[in-house]
């Protein structure tokens, strides 16, 4: 027989060969790109963990806001920053929060980029939790009262989609209750369906000042040693009218994602997260790793992985790459 007929190296000899026969494409389009936005005016605070990341005031958000959609991105995701913190969160559903403020100056200088609103209210309570606390315990039913009004507020405000990230079990249904009673029922949901009770969250909670200030959230978070159970959340979210589903974070939960896309007909999202984005940003730093390439590896693996959407950091920097790459 001789050396076999089928080489597989044959289609990887030219660069436009390799291009055409590439199974899994990466574009613009595929991200969103995360911000956050403070109090204040003229204000771009250097978040220290994460390195290319600010906390923006609303002037200067629209300002980023205008580059991130120049560069091809179709969508940002708002986390709100408050000056005011209590028990409930309750500048979290403020008509005029912070978040609330953004959403309509955003839609007002940029009709055509699409607006996702982060939805909890940990970046708002003082405790730091994504639910209310009594008597040491995070309590869920009323929890669900706090997220349908911030959904609410933030529709009314202009959100073309709000995203809850709380874990807190119904509230899918309590919200897409809540935004079809107000005449919102055009607005989907993305759901946080399998959000892991991660360390790769530490440099997000050092810029959002969100860390719990007792206890963690493993009580309403996923155990990152179950698989079979975030397959549970995803069908739950669902059947409640999830509109897309997430599973956060990314790299180290690529089986649940590829799981996940198996499962469902919905858009699947993946959140690479601040640890993730530190990470790479540190290695690179020391010069470890090529971090142009690694990020344009570590997104592909994931869309591959099967997320349709993926929020990240790195979206302005994969964009101008992917732009670049493109004849």
């Amino acid at each position: 027989m001789g050396f076999p007929r089928q080489r597989m190296r044959r289609l990887r000899e030219s660069e436009p060969l390799r291009r055409m026969v590439r199974e899994t494409v990466l574009a613009p389009s595929n991200l969103i790109y995360p911000l956050f936005v403070r109090e204040g005016t003229d204000q771009q605070e250097a978040i220290l963990s994460m390195p290319g990341q600010f906390r923006w005031s609303v002037d200067r958000l629209i300002k980023e806001a205008t580059d991130v959609h120049m560069l091809g991105i179709p969508a940002v995701m708002l986390f709100g920053i408050p000056d005011h913190k209590d028990e409930r969160g309750s500048s979290g559903y403020d008509p005029n929060g912070i978040v609330q403020r953004a959403v309509r100056a955003l839609k007002d200088h940029l009709p055509g980029l699409f607006v996702v609103t982060d939805v909890c209210i940990d970046e708002y309570t003082s405790h730091g939790h994504c639910g209310i606390v009594k008597d040491g315990r995070i309590v869920n039913d009323e929890t669900l009262d706090c997220l349908r009004l911030m959904a609410k507020t933030h529709a009314e405000a202009g959100a073309d989609m709000v995203a809850p990230s709380d874990m807190m079990d119904g509230r899918v249904a309590a919200i897409r209750d809540e935004l079809d009673r107000g005449g919102f029922e055009h607005v989907p949901i993305m759901s946080y369906a399998a959000k892991y009770a991660s360390c790769l969250y530490a440099p997000f909670r050092e810029a959002a000042s969100s860390s719990p200030a007792f206890g963690d959230r493993c009580s309403y978070q996923m155990d990152p040693a179950n698989a079979r159970e975030a397959i549970r959340e995803v069908r739950a979210d669902v059947e409640e009218g999830a509109d897309v589903i997430m599973v956060k974070p990314a790299l180290p939960y690529l089986d649940v994602i590829s799981r996940t896309r198996a499962e469902v007909d919905v858009p699947v999202a993946a959140f690479q997260v601040s640890g993730e984005y530190s990470m790479i940003k540190a290695a690179a730093g020391q010069g470890w790793l090529d971090e142009s390439k690694v990020t344009l590896e570590t997104l592909l693996s994931i869309k591959r992985a099967g997320a349709d959407l993926i929020l990240t950091y790195f979206a302005k920097d994969a964009a101008k790459l992917l732009n670049v790459a493109t004849p």
